[in-house]
């Protein structure tokens, strides 16, 4: 197996074996509007929706019930992909033309009286702009596909369940009569029922 097979085997037993060594918490004692007595909170669930994410993009975001995102999770990575393969192909196209150009055969890009429409440092060039727009294609792509995976991780992490109802923050205005002007603050409030 070669370094990156490797270093792929090990984080794959990492994540599987944080994910076997972990318990579920239940019967949670805690009385608010958020969470109910009996009702079991799964520490895993972040963990799980971003493995979950990891294998099948949108998968994650299913895990969480959150449906509507697949066809965004999707629609983005699909268009990475579309656009490394477009870039993957016009680069294939100008290399053959390039390549044909210097053993002496005709290209697509020949005119009809036999002047090209391209020179050949115009098809080295364009070999080179499509070289960056695929790269960039394929690391976008990858950066979409990791941003799934943190999205449902987060996304888990954000549960509503996870949040008590009791505090709140909001904004507010107070009038000032003796400097005739309205001050702003932020108004922070927690209720211990």
């Amino acid at each position: 197996m070669n370094a990156s097979a490797n270093k792929a085997f090990l984080c794959l037993f990492l994540i599987t074996n944080a994910l076997l060594s972990q318990e579920k918490i239940a019967d949670v004692n805690i009385v608010s509007d958020s969470i109910q007595i009996g009702e079991s909170i799964d520490p895993l669930s972040p963990a799980r929706a971003a493995f979950y994410s990891a294998v099948l993009p949108g998968l994650g975001q299913a895990y969480n019930k959150k449906y509507w995102k697949i066809p965004i999770v999707y629609g983005a990575i699909g268009t990475g992909v579309y656009f490394y393969s477009w870039n993957k192909n016009e680069l294939d196209r100008y290399k053959t033309a390039y390549n044909q150009r210097i053993n002496g055969f005709p290209d697509e890009f020949n005119g009809e009286d036999g002047n090209p429409f391209i020179s050949e440092d115009g098809l080295v060039r364009a070999q080179n702009v499509y070289i960056k727009n695929r790269d960039l294609s394929l690391f976008i792509t990858l950066g979409l596909y990791a941003l799934n995976i943190i999205e449902a991780n987060v996304d888990a992490h954000l549960d509503d369940r996870a949040f008590n109802k009791n505090l709140s923050l909001k904004p507010s205005f107070y009038y000032d009569p003796l400097q005739n002007s309205t001050v702003t603050g932020i108004y922070i409030k927690y209720d211990f029922n």
